[in-house]
């Protein structure tokens, strides 16, 4: 199973702290843009929940799966989709910020 930390999670998350070097957070050019980024992430997400969701259905119908298996795609597809919904949450806060600063 894929890291979801390490994936492109996790490059959202990344993107959105700051950096040490006092330069601006962001993709370098020649990079993915933010929304191929984004979509990669909703893309990760939905394969895990999927994946979680097929280990249960083995387990249940007596395939041989072992139940730590199972636990570990369940914690693994809740713990992305919680940071995925994190992520919304501060690019929401951001958007509101920047919206007040205008007006």
């Amino acid at each position: 199973m894929a890291d979801p930390i390490s994936g492109s999670i996790g490059r959202i998350a990344a993107a959105a702290l700051p950096r040490t070097d006092g330069s601006a957070a962001g993709v370098s050019a020649g990079g993915p843009s933010f929304a191929d980024t984004l979509k990669e992430a909703l893309g990760d997400v939905s394969r895990l929940q999927t994946d979680a969701q097929d280990t249960i259905n083995a387990f249940l119908t007596g395939q041989p799966v072992e139940l730590h298996q199972v636990m570990a795609a369940t914690e693994e597809a809740s713990l992305s989709l919680e940071l995925l919904v994190e992520v919304r949450n501060k690019l929401a806060d951001a958007y509101r910020s920047i919206m007040n600063m205008q007006g």
